[in-house]
């Protein structure tokens, strides 16, 4: 204890930090010594309370290194010092001090072994790092000695050995960058050659052989300029990639495509390709339009240059219209090919390679790039296809709806009709599109001409009808309209080797495609062009007939018998100019030359005028336009059954409408309702035009025609003429074989119309053209109202006394004389029929009407008689069956009409009241004036006052409703 205090007083009275910063470095690692610590270890303790004496040391001994201790007891002072409290704290920190001395001593001795320890590995390492001093001394000396020992003339030597190898590798090197700097002569050959594949191959080995010299400053020059040639091959590649647009060459292709492949751009070569074609499409249209622009404006102006592609076609005359929508369609089709071949160039080209690798699996990384590429491209060429066929779409829409085609001649608008079929069919085997595009472009034009071009029609059709005479044009009892060059149309449909378009002379199967067809040269559209040139063709071998001489061949086909009549030929409008036959043909003309084929077609010639096969060609024509472009069926079906309409109308017109003689209860209600909507909807009845009108009315206005009047020609007054009988047979019979045309085309109408619209079609068949037959009544009528003389035979019946006491066994001379009638009337009919054959429907319906009128002609004589008896009633019996007994001679109509109209009125006068009360409230068939005859009559007989006025109010009952 005392050893450490004299330490402490040798230190002097400083802070624990500052004694430890002022000792050596060695004196900082001295311990006490062995005795010292074990004079402290041997001092006696209670080790428990030395531990308390440890723990009652206050925390702030413990804190840090720069703790003041001196100074944190003198800040403890009390301000009041007491001299024993202080020996006494002194005390307690001495014993703590103590207490840690012995505990730091004892710790010391715990740790002396291994602090010897270590202090011998110190010693130890200092011995070993001044014999290394030693070594490292000797090695450097050893250094000189060696340095000194070789001289400057063998190294020498070795430095210019090496230095010779050097040269030697830079001499070689300077050769190769000399070839490498002459290769661009021989790039810029083979670029001439086109020998792309060569020069890539070249450029690529250069620029390889370039890297390995990359170090020389000459060589960074030199690499740029090979990127360059490269560069300006990809370029001269891609002008080469676009000529393949325009005309596919096979080996020219092959270079390109092994072109790309060496540069690894297969996929970007595909994507270029692509753009190449769209546009080719824009540039080749253009030049072509722009070409017949300029062609037709006569100038070397270049404003039309400057304009879209949109405003261009708009400048396209009409007279260039044609021939350059061909030139158009043949330079599409070049470059639709082009893609066709291109196709057919890489399907041949993997199957080849596919080929190949089977044989050959060795590159397995090789044939995985390359079975990725072919996918792409495929998927790509495939893809493309609709984007090409759209982009030409939207081209030829342009053009068409370019130009307003209302004004067309109808072969020229067939022709336009026929290169856009053509054109679609192409894009079906093309990319099996619908062409929607097309379809509805075409559809706006068709439907805008087909509406200028119906309406010129039907003011034709009114001008022949107006200068129709009715005569009977002759023609062959074999006749059927498919004869007609209009309708050939329909045998081409039949046979599934015939396109609607007109075909080469030589038969080409479906199953052999346009591009199959075309592949190695020709062009589909070369042929519409040709058949429009000539005049001898038609261009859908249905646009009818062009000279006298195609229209005789169409007749001679089926019978070649005679020759056709001329005015067969010559009474229609002429097909390419629209004008009216100049003049009709006369009656006599016609009588002399058709009494030879009216004797030999007598039986089965079909009855039709000129104006009939007018409209059944015009029926051909729409048929033709519809067949082509079939989403506008519905309105040229529609304005077909307008021609249908105006013909029935016309005839109605012409021959059966007549207010003194029609009965109502000749016509049907559904011919009435028929002929009542053909007026509303398609007869302009006005007179002039009102100029205060609005808009809508003279659109509707434009829509209809003028109602049609009779020709002066013909004449319908004549008694000996059967008043027109011979004209009205025509013109009824006519419209009836319009009728049977118009059913027999039924089935090809309903199969392109639209099912939406088939009401329409099925109500007018059903409403209009089975009505045709109808107006038979009404027209033959006004026929047998006149030939027999009725008027005549009431006055003779008037003279005739029938208050008669006895029973007469003569007939009266009324009955002759309307068997003179009938008999005149037949006569008059058989000479009739020597001009027009007669048909039994229309030879029965003249015979009905003339019976049924004459009937009732006796009814109403018998119904004037003031007074009559039970013998005159008798009479009237003998003189009606004496009348019947030689009708039956006259004609074989079986039963004769109203035959029980006449024997029941007879009878009548023979019931009772009751019973002719019943009577009267049964028949209503006849008039008031009849029934009250008969009651009158009957008044004195069997029948008082009484019973008179019963009567008479029933009649009157019955008659009321009708007022």
């Amino acid at each position: 204890m005392q050893k450490i205090k004299s330490l402490m007083t040798r230190q002097g009275l400083r802070s624990p930090q500052e004694s430890v910063h002022d000792l050596s470095p060695i004196e900082s690692f001295r311990i006490p010594s062995k005795e010292e610590l074990r004079e402290l270890c041997e001092e006696p303790t209670d080790p428990q309370a030395q531990q308390e004496i440890i723990n009652s040391i206050e925390e702030v001994y413990f804190s840090n290194d720069s703790f003041d201790i001196v100074k944190y007891e003198l800040e403890r002072l009390p301000p009041v010092l007491s001299l024993q409290e202080l020996e006494e704290y002194r005390d307690k920190l001495k014993q703590q001090q103590a207490a840690v001395s012995k505990k730091v001593a004892e710790l010391i001795l715990e740790k002396q072994p291994a602090y010897v320890q270590e202090l011998e590995r110190i010693t130890s390492l200092q011995t070993g790092l001044q014999l290394a001093a030693v070594i490292c001394t000797n090695g450097r000396r050893h250094l000189n000695i060696a340095k000194e020992g070789f001289t400057q003339t063998s190294l020498g030597l070795l430095a210019n050995q090496r230095k010779r190898q050097l040269l030697i590798g830079l001499l070689k090197s300077l050769r190769t960058i000399k070839t490498l700097q002459r290769t661009d002569v021989r790039l810029s050959e083979m670029l001439e050659e086109e020998d792309y594949p060569g020069a890539i191959q070249l450029c690529l080995e250069c620029q390889k052989a370039a890297s390995t010299f990359k170090h020389y400053s000459c060589i960074s020059e030199l690499n740029s300029k090979l990127q360059d040639t490269l560069e300006q091959i990809e370029e001269q590649l891609d002008v080469a990639l676009s000529k393949i647009c325009k005309n596919f060459d096979i080996s020219h292709y092959t270079k390109v495509q092994q072109a790309y492949r060496l540069l690894g751009k297969t996929q970007t070569a595909m994507d270029q390709l692509h753009m190449h074609f769209t546009q080719a499409i824009h540039n080749t249209v253009f030049q072509v339009v722009l070409g017949y622009v300029e062609l037709c404006a006569g100038n070397t102006d270049t404003k039309f240059q400057k304009l879209q592609y949109k405003d261009l076609c708009t400048h396209i005359t009409s007279d260039s219209y044609i021939p350059c929508l061909a030139d158009l369609c043949k330079a599409l089709w070049e470059v639709m090919l082009s893609y066709y071949r291109t196709m057919q160039w890489h399907e041949n080209h993997d199957q080849d390679e596919a080929a190949a690798v089977s044989s050959d699996g060795s590159n397995v990384i090789g044939t995985e790039e390359n079975s990725f590429d072919r996918s792409y491209v495929k998927k790509k060429l495939e893809h493309g296809l609709s984007r090409i066929w759209q982009d030409v779409q939207l081209k030829v829409k342009t053009y068409l709806l370019g130009t307003d085609l209302s004004n067309f001649k109808y072969d020229d608008f067939i022709f336009v009709l026929d290169v856009t079929s053509r054109l679609m069919q192409v894009g079906e085997e093309f990319c099996g599109s619908k062409s929607e595009v097309l379809q509805e472009s075409i559809r706006k034009q068709s439907v805008n001409y087909f509406k200028t071009y119906h309406r010129t029609r039907l003011e034709e059709l009114r001008m022949f009808l107006e200068n129709e005479t009715w005569e009977l044009c002759p023609v062959k009892s074999s006749f059927s309209i498919l004869q007609l060059h209009e309708f050939k149309f329909m045998e081409q449909s039949r046979s599934p080797s015939v396109s609607p378009s007109k075909q080469p002379a030589s038969a080409i199967s479906t199953t052999v495609t346009l591009f199959e067809q075309y592949c190695n040269g020709g062009n589909p559209f070369e042929i519409q062009a040709d058949n429009k040139d000539d005049e001898t063709e038609d261009v859908l071998a249905s646009n009818g007939y062009e000279s006298d001489e195609q229209e005789k061949s169409a007749y001679q086909e089926y019978d070649s018998d005679s020759d056709v009549p001329e005015e067969l030929k010559r009474d229609y409008v002429d097909e390419q100019t629209g004008d009216a036959p100049a003049k009709s043909v006369s009656r006599e003309t016609l009588r002399s030359r058709k009494r030879s084929d009216y004797n030999l077609n007598k039986v089965n010639a079909p009855i039709l005028t000129n104006t009939t096969l007018n409209v059944i060609r015009l029926v051909g024509k729409y048929m033709q336009m519809m067949n082509i472009l079939k989403p506008i069926a519905f309105d040229v079906i529609h304005f077909m059954s307008q021609l249908f309409d105006y013909y029935l109308y016309a005839v109605y017109t012409f021959f059966g409408r007549n207010d003194m003689y029609e009965s109502t209860g000749l016509s049907s209600s559904r011919l009435r309702t028929t002929l009542s909507r053909i007026q509303e909807s398609l007869i302009d009845l006005e007179v002039s035009t009102d100029p205060a009108g609005t808009l809508t009315a003279a659109e509707e206005r434009k829509e209809k025609v003028p109602s049609p009047h009779l020709s002066h020609l013909v004449v319908l007054t004549s008694g000996n003429l059967l008043y027109g009988l011979a004209e009205r047979v025509v013109a009824t019979e006519s419209l009836v074989f319009l009728a049977e045309q118009f059913e027999f085309l039924q089935p090809h109408l309903d199969a392109v119309m639209p099912a939406a619209k088939k009401p329409f079609l099925q109500q007018f068949y059903s409403q209009t053209v089975s009505t045709a037959s109808e107006l038979r009544k009404p027209v033959y009528w006004i026929v047998a109202a006149k030939a027999i003389d009725y008027e005549q035979m009431l006055l003779l019946m008037a003279n005739v006394k029938w208050d008669v006491k006895e029973i007469m066994s003569q007939h009266n001379i009324y009955v002759d004389a309307l068997l003179k009638e009938f008999e005149e009337f037949n006569r008059r009919l058989n000479e009739v029929s020597k001009r027009v054959r007669i048909p039994l429907p229309v030879s029965n319906i003249l015979w009905e009407h003339c019976i049924r009128l004459a009937n009732r002609t006796l009814v109403e004589g018998y119904a004037n008689v003031k007074k009559c008896s039970n013998e005159g009633r008798a009479l009237m019996q003998l003189d009606f069956q004496q009348f019947l007994m030689k009708l039956e001679k006259l004609t074989d109509i079986r039963p004769i009409p109203d035959k029980e109209f006449v024997e029941t009125y007879i009878k009548a006068y023979y019931l009772t009241e009751n019973d002719m009360e019943c009577w009267i409230k049964e028949h209503r068939e006849y008039s008031t004036k009849q029934l009250t005859n008969l009651v009158n009559v009957c008044l004195g007989s069997h029948i008082n006052k009484k019973a008179r006025q019963k009567l008479l109010a029933a009649i009157d009952d019955i008659d009321r409703p009708k007022r």
